[in-house]
């Protein structure tokens, strides 16, 4: 199993679901940056929303095994231990390689890629507790982003058939994402979200599962951040998303809208703001251009499928609320990594 993310910054994962513990280890980190652990649990506590079922909202705060000396990133690796609630040591060696198999997960593959020697029926299980070292990761990049007035945010766009208003791609600001982060339910109109969770208490009562979209937004990023043509930004981002369980599809800007588009209605045509600063009129390309930032606010829009449900519960229902951190976790990493090498950044 791949649990290394490595750019400027690096990211590995350990720990299994049989395991008393999983955690994070990040590594080059900028030295000195000031690290508040009750915001760290915040923003870990959103993937527990209690919308959506969840009675207790208190995620225990992970603990700091070395990395940061006085609430102070020290310069050496950051990690972090997070303890595995229900890990159960009781795991059968050689599960049977059969297409019998629960429909809809990764078992049947699971088992022959790792030829039987992997517990594969646990993980699913896992790759959903990941995420919380992943959203540490992310709360802690969080931090120092948002100390240069860099900040990410999303909402849940759209869950079955039900969607939320859109961001507006040339307007959303820090009080627009600061905003939505606050509510238990994170949409733009209150009124889509209590359709939402009325269409998943449906789904859950007809034991079925709803999948959805959630939309993404990172204000304030200068233009110039990326590298094309492997290491672009769009690319480091997409790679992170693409590791929160769930994910089937991820667009930018207009997306596959752009398809319908012709070329002048895709333009986005630039000019000179009041302030003197470049921007453009429209944000079709989604503030990346060639891989690189342009400094109007980056939008994309990552798609989650329905999982099977299994349980009568509304998290199993629908994972797309509590998977809305996540999401913002892989963009702040992702954003930090490439601001490493903006000029003055550090």
């Amino acid at each position: 199993m791949s649990s290394i993310w490595n750019n400027r910054i690096s990211i590995s994962i350990f720990g299994e679901t049989n395991s008393p513990v999983i955690g994070v280890t990040i590594d080059g980190l900028p030295v000195g940056e000031f690290i508040d652990p009750e915001e760290i649990r915040r923003f870990m506590d959103r993937r527990l929303p209690a919308t959506c079922g969840y009675k207790s909202r208190k995620t225990p705060l992970p603990r700091i095994m070395s990395g940061i000396l006085n609430d102070h990133i020290s310069g050496g690796p950051l990690c972090a231990f997070i303890q595995n609630v229900n890990a159960d040591r009781q795991v059968e060696n050689k599960p049977d390689i059969s297409m019998q198999q629960r429909v809809g997960h990764g078992d049947y593959t699971g088992a022959l890629r790792y030829r039987g020697f992997s517990n594969v029926k646990e993980l699913g299980k896992f790759t959903d507790r990941f995420t919380a070292p992943l959203c540490f990761a992310g709360a802690v990049c969080a931090q120092i982003l948002q100390r240069r007035s860099i900040f990410v945010g999303a909402h849940i766009a759209q869950i079955h058939n039900i969607k939320d208003n859109p961001f507006d791609p040339v307007r959303i600001d820090r009080d627009g994402i600061l905003g939505i982060r606050s509510k238990d339910f994170p949409v733009i109109n209150d009124r889509k979200g209590w359709l939402m969770l009325e269409d998943i208490g449906k789904a859950r009562n007809a034991g079925e599962s709803l999948g959805g979209i959630i939309e993404c937004a990172a204000v304030n990023i200068p233009a110039g951040v990326g590298s094309p043509v492997f290491d672009g930004l769009e690319n480091n981002i997409a790679q992170l998303i693409f590791g929160i369980p769930g994910v089937k599809g991820l667009e930018f800007g207009a997306g596959f809208d752009a398809a319908k588009m012709i070329g002048s209605q895709n333009t986005d045509d630039f000019f000179i703001d009041s302030h003197g600063h470049v921007v453009t009129k429209t944000n079709h390309h989604g503030g990346i251009l060639g891989g690189i930032s342009s400094g109007m606010p980056v939008t994309l829009k990552a798609a989650f499928n329905p999982v099977r449900a299994e349980h009568d519960s509304e998290q199993d229902t629908c994972i797309v609320p509590k998977a809305v951190p996540c999401v913002e976790a892989a963009v702040n990493i992702a954003v930090l990594s490439n601001m490493l090498d903006y000029p003055n950044f550090c």
